[in-house]
């Protein structure tokens, strides 16, 4: 009569091989993921009052005007000093593209003869054409701001004119 009562055993989960598992997967998973990196980029809008300040030397306005034929700087404003003309594509089939490493080696020049005129000038005029591509723009002013430079046998970054204000490029045969 007497019916043995078993003891019921408190059911274990086994989750050694999940932990195992997890240990593994979490930082080869960490590893693999693309981190997005944003960064704030402050520009300014073009001075329209007019105010004369310091010498008119300084207050002399470099204009970078991207166009979808190819990049124009001014300086001063209304000075052509290069027209750089897109870059044919080397492959079949890809696009022409802005010369940015002529930009840049256009815009050291500038800023090497401002320092040896001791003229300490930050800021610059970026105007484009309707159509002109917004990864186009960025590279403009990627190139605008900083410029790589070999120092001994590092690349280092060399502050250009960092301060860029937008505006609307004028028309091709218009003046600028």
């Amino acid at each position: 009569m007497f019916a043995k009562r078993r003891e019921q055993e408190e059911a274990d989960i086994d989750i050694t091989a999940f932990m195992n598992l997890m240990i593994v997967l979490v930082p080869v998973l960490l590893m693999s993921m693309v981190f997005n990196h944003i960064s704030i980029l402050e520009l300014n809008l073009p001075d329209l009052t007019g105010a004369q300040t310091a010498s008119a030397e300084e207050n002399r306005q470099l204009e970078v005007v991207v166009r979808q034929s190819g990049i124009e700087v001014y300086y001063p404003s209304g000075n052509l000093v290069k027209r750089i003309d897109k870059v044919e594509p080397e492959a079949e089939g890809a696009d022409a593209h802005h010369d940015f490493k002529m930009l840049s080696k256009v815009l050291q020049e500038i800023k090497s003869q401002l320092a040896a005129k001791n003229i300490a000038k930050s800021d610059a005029l970026l105007l484009s054409e309707p159509g002109v591509t917004y990864q186009s723009l960025v590279s403009t002013m990627d190139t605008l701001r900083v410029a790589k430079t070999l120092v001994v046998t590092d690349a280092v970054d060399v502050e250009l004119f960092p301060d860029i204000s937008l505006g609307d490029a004028p028309a091709k045969g218009g003046k600028s």
